[in-house]
């Protein structure tokens, strides 16, 4: 059945009969608004959109990772402020010959990302459009911990790296060449997989500055540089070719670092620590912040890709 064939909220009935709502939802969908808990009295807030032949492809992805690639890029936001997500707001622009089930599985994605991190998808909206547009809201809680920014980088900082880099560029360009192996590489462009727990751990071990990495880690340490008016040198060696990456870059021509240092979608989170900071195995060191500006790879610049720009 069409979503045209159950209407406006004949849809919306049969996604929120199948979400499920977490402590911190005091009211879910139904009412003009949800309400969610905020213990710390603070409310972080985040949001994204993908559109569909810009963001995702639904000949390359099926709803399900499409609903939690969605959710995964906004919860991403949240931990790397080092908060605990609490809630999605979803607003979903579908074509009108759409089929239900695959909006339902779309809600299935994105309910279970969000249960990932004890959060619930508490609301949204939804309306017809030529064009599949996905745009998610999500709200976190401190904890009462203080925000890590992109502001607080000091010369002389660890610069330490949570989650893989490059493994979704790599399966971006693996589909846009039309193969559909390695496996690894596509399943790593499908659905993210996020270190959640590293944002708020990289707060309480008391990080300067963090960000998520959705663009590439240059583009976005780049963005940790401007506002900290520091520069970030990145170590090459500090970052390992896994095999199957080797064997998809040679075949298809492709400097594997460039995916690795300009790759985005895999939402690894990097931080900057104190120099005297014990960081836990799922942190490792990839460079050091110094006086400057910019980002370098072994003191000089990237001769490759800087990352993803939304408008080139």
């Amino acid at each position: 059945m069409s979503v045209a064939g159950v209407g406006e909220f004949g849809l919306i009935d049969r996604v929120t009969s199948r979400l499920s709502y977490g402590s911190t939802v005091l009211l879910g969908p139904g009412d003009d608004a949800a309400v969610v808990a905020a213990p710390d009295a603070r409310v972080v807030a985040s949001t994204d959109v993908l559109v569909e032949g810009r963001h995702f492809r639904r000949d390359w992805s099926g709803a399900y990772d499409i609903g939690r690639r969605a959710a995964a890029a906004n919860l991403a936001d949240v931990v790397a402020m080092g908060a605990d997500p609490t809630a999605l707001l979803v607003a979903l622009c579908v074509p009108a010959d759409a089929a239900t089930d695959w909006v339902e599985q779309l809600a299935d994605g994105l309910g279970a990302e969000a249960a990932e991190v004890g959060a619930s998808v508490v609301g949204g909206d939804m309306s017809a459009s030529p064009t599949l547009t996905i745009a998610v809201t999500a709200l976190g809680d401190l904890g009462g911990r203080a925000p890590v920014t992109r502001a607080g980088a000091r010369p002389g900082d660890l610069v330490a790296l949570a989650g893989r880099t490059g493994y979704a560029a790599a399966g971006f360009t693996v589909l846009s060449r039309g193969f559909r192996t390695p496996r690894l590489l596509v399943e790593a462009y499908r659905r993210p997989e996020v270190p959640y727990p590293a944002g708020p751990q990289a707060a309480r071990l008391g990080a300067t500055a963090m960000i998520d990495v959705s663009d590439g880690l240059l583009a976005d340490l780049g963005h940790v540089a401007r506002a900290s008016g520091v520069t970030v040198d990145l170590t090459r060696n500090a970052f390992e070719v896994p095999p199957q990456m080797r064997d998809a870059a040679q075949a298809l021509g492709v400097d594997p670092y460039s995916w690795l240092l300009a790759g985005g979608d895999d939402h690894a989170l990097v931080a900057t620590f104190p120099p005297t900071t014990a960081l836990p195995a799922d942190w490792r060191v990839v460079g050091r912040v110094g006086e400057g500006s910019g980002v370098t790879v072994d003191g000089r610049p990237f001769d490759g890709p800087g990352g993803w720009d939304h408008f080139r």
